[in-house]
C-alpha cells in the first residue's frame, strides 16, 4: 500500500479487532464472518460490472475485503499478524 494511506490502514486493522471482538464475544461466528467477506469479495469482483470499471479498479475494492479475510483466518488459527504481513499475502494470492 503507498505510504500515503496510513489513515485506511489504521482503519483496516481496527476493523479487523471489531470483528475480532465480534467473534470473541461469540456475536457472529468465525464461519459466519468469512462467509459475508467472501461473498462481499464475490460480489466485488463479479464479472457483472459496468464497462467502464476496471480490473485493476476492482482488486483495489477487493483489497480491504481481503485483508479482513486473512486477519480473520489468522486470529482463528492464534496468529498474529500486521499489515505488511497481511498485505504481503495478499499479493502472493492474488
Amino acid at each position: 500500500m503507498n505510504t500515503a494511506n496510513p489513515q485506511l490502514e489504521g482503519l483496516y486493522l481496527a476493523l479487523a479487532a471489531v470483528n475480532r471482538l465480534l467473534v470473541d464475544k461469540g456475536i457472529v461466528s468465525n464461519a459466519e464472518l468469512q462467509d459475508v467477506l467472501q461473498a462481499t469479495e464475490r460480489a466485488v469482483l463479479a464479472d457483472d460490472k459496468p464497462l467502464n470499471v476496471s480490473s485493476s479498479h476492482q482488486k483495489a475494492v477487493a483489497f480491504p475485503i481481503r485483508l479482513l479475510l486473512l486477519a480473520n483466518e489468522a486470529h482463528e488459527e492464534g496468529k498474529a499478524f500486521c499489515f505488511d504481513d497481511l498485505a504481503r499475502e495478499i499479493g502472493r494470492r492474488t
